[in-house]
């Protein structure tokens, strides 16, 4: 494993004034952390705090506020005169939105739709938005890379709350010729800053490298594997995992694309390259020199065999050119994250 530094790219390119929707969570705090660093571009973050946390906004003016307080979110978007919306704010446990899925409509499909009517009315014509993997489902057949082209048939309701908002923004787009967005679907996001500044604070995470990071830190007794019974080589599900400074960095590059007149259109985020559960578990024992207890249960309601991203388009279009493709760094950055705060709450 190779120890990568953190890259300091020229700042370029207009500056434009943005507005953050969840940018106090896990991949928003590390996208305001990298705008605020590498570019000169006005940051808002809004966020009502229920999953984020204040004190990982590092840049930028801060409003608490709730996006299904529709009138608040239409004056903010009203007198902040924007240039772009990057929308993050959603609920995002698979297994919640099967027990509670009107949760996951009104949070992630209502909201949103206020939200781009908002940004319609008041002209803030580029939007970027944080769509997920989940749309697509169960992929069939030999071939297991998803295109963005593929059928989309998600497995649940997070899935489905997710696709619901991009067929909106779609047609949202349609019926207003200035109004131009770029769709991110990311795929298994983890690790922490480079830096070590930021990383994950989700409390009671279902995540698999947090939850790994977080057992190997001994703040969990033990993790569990959810099936070994897939149809995969070892039993355990598939997934393709990107670092979170590299999935920021596709929100800079949407960006950009976005300010020089690009049209609209739907990217995948991830690196092309499949692990298993059992994977992951061994990389970061070997990344953390610790052998923790990992027992089986149940599979989980929703939760696909295989999902890798064939990610040629947006390397190809947008220019993204990712520099952490590498579990044993993703898994060590989440790892010492987890030790840091560790520390930091026994000192």
């Amino acid at each position: 494993m190779t120890i990568i530094s953190p890259l300091k790219r020229e700042k370029k390119g207009v500056s434009v004034k943005i507005l953050i929707t969840g940018g106090a969570g896990y991949i928003g705090s590390h996208l305001v952390k990298q705008l605020g660093e590498e570019s000169d571009h006005e940051i808002t973050v809004l966020d009502n705090l229920s999953t984020g946390f204040r004190d990982s906004v590092l840049y930028g003016e801060f409003i608490q506020a709730d996006l299904s307080d529709f009138d608040k979110i239409d004056k903010i978007v009203k007198e902040g005169n924007f240039d772009a919306v990057i929308h993050f704010a959603a609920s995002l446990v698979v297994p919640e939105s099967v027990t509670d899925p009107l949760k996951y409509y009104l949070n992630n499909t209502a909201n949103t739709a206020n939200l781009i009517r908002s940004c319609i009315k008041h002209k803030v014509n580029r939007f970027i938005f944080s769509s997920t993997a989940a749309v697509y489902g169960e992929k069939k057949g030999e071939e297991i890379k998803v295109k963005e082209n593929d059928y989309l048939s998600p497995l649940n309701p997070y899935g489905m709350s997710k696709l619901m908002s991009e067929t909106i923004l779609k047609d949202a787009a349609k019926a207003h010729k200035d109004f131009k967005f770029v769709i991110l679907r990311y795929f298994n996001v983890a690790g922490a800053a480079i830096d070590g500044k930021i990383g994950q604070k989700t409390k009671d995470s279902t995540v698999l490298i947090k939850v790994c990071a977080e057992t190997a830190a001994g703040k969990r007794d033990r993790m569990y594997i959810f099936g070994n019974d897939y149809p995969t080589p070892d039993g355990t599900c598939i997934r393709d995992y990107i670092h979170v400074e590299d999935l920021c960095y596709a929100h800079t590059k949407a960006l950009e694309y976005l300010n020089e007149g690009g049209e609209s259109d739907v990217f995948n985020c991830g690196y092309g390259r499949g692990y298993s559960v059992k994977e992951v578990v061994d990389t970061m024992k070997r990344v953390s020199g610790n052998d923790f207890e990992v027992r089986i249960k149940e599979r989980r309601a929703g939760d696909p065999s295989a999902v890798i991203a064939n990610a040629n388009k947006i390397r190809n279009v947008l220019g993204w050119n990712p520099r952490y493709n590498d579990l044993d760094l993703i898994c060590k950055t989440a790892y010492e994250w987890e030790m840091k705060n560790a520390l930091a709450m026994s000192a």
